[in-house]
């Protein structure tokens, strides 16, 4: 088989239990597509040896007819993800020289299940950001282009190395995490599947935290079928993370019926923006005849506080991060800086963090400090909270009225070029969460499905959102919009 890198997690599996191929072929084709992709600087932590080590167990594995569904399949890791004896920095200097003794649960759940890891993957740092600018290791690059323009586009973020990775084909699948959008939004703009699963499916363990009651780990993969598969690989109740669920976790793919009729598609008024793009109003329209012709009847729905969404999400995640970076003070481990005789520990942690964390980090934690501050922790740390209740209802009063699952556009726009938005109003990089941090505050499933491109051939996605813990029925609805829209688009080799 030629062009190994080019399969699909289900097709590599399938091929892997056919014998026509081995894990070793597959790890190397990869190994080999990531060598010629420097350009795209997707993968930062290169880790081939550990990779043929853990692709010949995984061969060894296959001549057992048990061998689980990921078992010899090649696939990246966030750099957020602690991996044992492998640099974790979570995409900032803060952390450089951090070599964790210990592994995420939910990397040790897909090596357990036979995954093979290549490497670690850029993102933001801290995972703060929507278009891979603010990481230590420079930006993570759109294997997409806009017609025959070389300006180099964002793959968003904060997972844009896993989302670049994966439509550059350089890995099977990868891992990202989604605190208000950055499993879907880098996925719609690189035109792959990713899927945030409801807050508890996956656990939190091992993984650097950025806002602890948002964050959430998710596959970002070539289809829907591929997300279904490594899903249930990464998820299941771990004692260690007391937000894990103890549910059982069901059979995704088998789930995957692609059958909607008879389903109630919600619409939400809310989500048709001002000023939104004429094309993402169209790539919305013909997500919804899309449905409707699958036999799904589509319902007008309200989610009246949405408007509220972003401003509360910008004081929840902030004030979290704030309490979560305090520990990187440059005492036990990460970067220190250097002291000037005279020093104490003050000037240690001062120095230490702003020499650590980029503006973008240091942005968000002093909005964090300010909204905890006791002069004003009511006024936004607690309203913010009140408002997350709100929207939270909202979904549960949609829910109630027997709305199986809601479609929405997953970004306003096809990828932007890089520092394109470097002199805007912050606020402008933060209304691109505009369409998924809904979904983070209310703590609910959302997956992101390529359906179109925009007139500069650039890939456009819309987004399905769940109802909590029905990851199988929201993918098997994802599967039939996946169907019916038949994107195989790819980007045009450039780099």
């Amino acid at each position: 088989m030629s062009d190994l890198n080019k399969l699909g997690l289900a097709e590599a599996r399938d091929a892997l239990r056919a014998r026509e191929t081995s894990s070793k072929e597959l790890t190397n084709a990869c190994l080999a597509a990531i060598d010629g992709a420097g350009a795209l600087n997707a993968f930062v932590h290169h880790t081939p040896e550990k990779a043929l080590e853990q692709a010949a167990q995984a061969d060894a594995r296959l001549k057992d007819a048990d061998a689980p569904a990921m078992c010899g399949l090649p696939i990246g890791i966030k750099d957020l993800f602690c991996t044992k004896d492998v640099p974790s920095q979570a995409g900032s200097r803060i952390l450089e020289g951090f070599l964790p003794q210990y592994e995420s649960t939910v990397s040790q759940n897909l090596f357990d299940a036979g995954a093979v890891m290549l490497g670690k993957l850029n993102m933001d740092e801290f995972a703060m950001g929507s278009s891979n600018e603010t990481s230590v290791y420079g930006n993570a690059v759109n294997p997409w282009r806009r017609g025959n323009d070389a300006a180099q586009l964002t793959p968003g973020g904060s997972s844009g190395g896993s989302a670049a990775a994966v439509a550059a084909d350089l890995c099977l699948a990868a891992t990202g995490t989604d605190t208000g959008g950055s499993i879907r939004q880098p996925a719609a703009f690189t035109g792959i599947t990713g899927i945030k699963p409801t807050y508890g499916r996956c656990s939190r363990w091992g993984i650097v935290a950025f806002a602890s009651s948002l964050d959430q780990a998710g596959p970002m993969t070539k289809s829907v079928r591929d997300a279904a598969i490594m899903l249930e690989a990464m998820c299941g109740h771990d004692p260690k993370d007391s937000t894990s669920a103890d549910l059982a976790v069901p059979d995704f793919e088998a789930a995957l019926t692609g059958d909607v009729r008879g389903k109630k598609i919600g619409i939400p008024k809310e989500y048709r923006m001002d000023g939104m793009p004429e094309e993402i109003e169209t790539l919305w329209q013909d997500g919804i005849a899309m449905m409707r012709d699958a036999g799904a009847e589509i319902v007008d729905i309200s989610l009246p506080h949405t408007k509220y969404a972003l401003p509360a999400y910008y004081v929840i995640a902030p004030a979290e991060a704030s309490s979560n970076l305090a520990r990187y003070d440059g005492v036990r481990y990460g970067h220190r800086a250097k002291l000037d005789q005279g020093d104490g520990i003050t000037e240690m942690y001062e120095k230490t963090r702003a020499e650590g964390f980029g503006p973008e980090v240091q942005r968000r934690v002093m909005i964090g400090t300010y909204v905890l501050s006791a002069g004003f922790y009511d006024a936004y740390y607690n309203r913010a909270r009140k408002v997350r209740t709100l929207i939270k209802k909202d979904f549960e009063d949609v829910f109630a009225q027997g709305i199986d699952s809601i479609l929405t556009p997953a970004t306003p726009s096809a990828a932007f070029g890089l520092g394109e938005m470097a002199d805007a109003d912050p606020v402008q990089m933060y209304l691109n969460d505009v369409f998924t941090v809904t979904v983070n505050l209310a703590g609910l499933p959302g997956i992101a499905v390529p359906t179109g491109q925009d007139r500069q051939g650039l890939p456009l996605g819309l987004q399905l959102i769940g109802r909590p813990w029905e990851e199988a029925d929201l993918l098997s609805s994802a599967y039939a919009l996946e169907q019916a829209a038949g994107f195989v688009a790819k980007a045009d080799k450039w780099w």
